[in-house]
């Protein structure tokens, strides 16, 4: 079962591989490059994912042919969007939190790869209705 500690462990290291991948690479660089390393750095870890998931959009019980893929979807109850822009703007958390709607996702973590410190300025975390109703052990 998730749990909210389950949820924040597991954000605590898709975080820090981030940073771990920003350390090595430094800013500047398209986001695909820090796409790949953040993946071998969830592989070392041992953390499970899918990449550039579709996600589906159903409408009154009709799948819609809409070409939403998010980055990443972790362990099946993150969702993690990643950016390299100069900042992150409210459209970047409307596409994570329409993600985690449509995919009953409890969690999402917006990171920007270029700035100075992932922790304090180059990511967002964010949690819906889903996370409210988990339970914290």
């Amino acid at each position: 079962m998730i749990t909210k500690k389950y949820l924040d462990s597991l954000t605590y290291e898709i975080i820090g591989s981030a940073i771990e991948v920003h350390k090595a690479m430094g800013r500047g660089l398209l986001e695909s490059v820090y796409q790949q390393c953040l993946k071998e750095e969830l592989i070392h870890r041992k953390i499970n994912f899918l990449t550039e998931m579709k996600v589906p959009v159903v409408y009154k019980g009709k799948m819609l042919d809409i070409e939403f893929r998010c980055d990443l979807f972790v362990e099946g109850c993150v969702v993690v969007e990643l950016k390299c822009v100069q900042e992150l703007i409210p459209v970047h958390e409307a596409q994570l939190l329409t993600y985690m709607k449509l995919l009953r996702c409890p969690k999402g973590i917006l990171i920007n790869f270029n700035c100075h410190n992932i922790f304090k300025d180059g990511q967002k975390t964010l949690v819906n209705e889903y996370f409210s109703a988990l339970p914290v052990q």
